[in-house]
């Protein structure tokens, strides 16, 4: 748990760092690099980096939306079969954050596994 728990915020952190520097994709190249040097055993290795990601878009996302005052969301939310709904779409980033980075922590665990056989 105690393993899991700091994965979580190491992908956390050094993704948020790495985003003022580096283009969207640094998130994957976190989680790819958090799940490589600690491996976690199970499904974890997709859910951690997944809940890590999809919390740093939805917080990264609602950032910059309330820095305009939700304009530019509510014109991509009509865009999108999601009825003008902000927090919907909001949700719907997220998600493909947690995606992107869940399969990276799995990608980084299986590459680990890989290595460590060939020894």
């Amino acid at each position: 748990m105690i393993l899991k728990l700091s994965n979580l915020v190491a992908i956390t952190i050094l993704s948020a760092l790495l985003s003022q520097f580096l283009p969207w994709w640094s998130l994957m190249l976190t989680s790819f690099a958090v799940s490589f040097i600690s491996v976690v055993k199970g499904n974890a290795s997709f859910w951690v980096p997944f809940f890590a990601g999809a919390l740093l878009w939805l917080v990264h996302s609602f950032l910059l939306a309330n820095a305009n005052n939700f304009v530019l969301t509510n014109k991509m939310a009509v865009l999108f079969p999601l009825q003008g709904n902000t927090a919907l779409l909001l949700l719907v980033s997220s998600c493909i954050g947690g995606l992107a980075a869940g399969f990276s922590g799995v990608l980084g665990k299986e590459s680990r596994l890989i290595l460590d056989k060939r020894k």
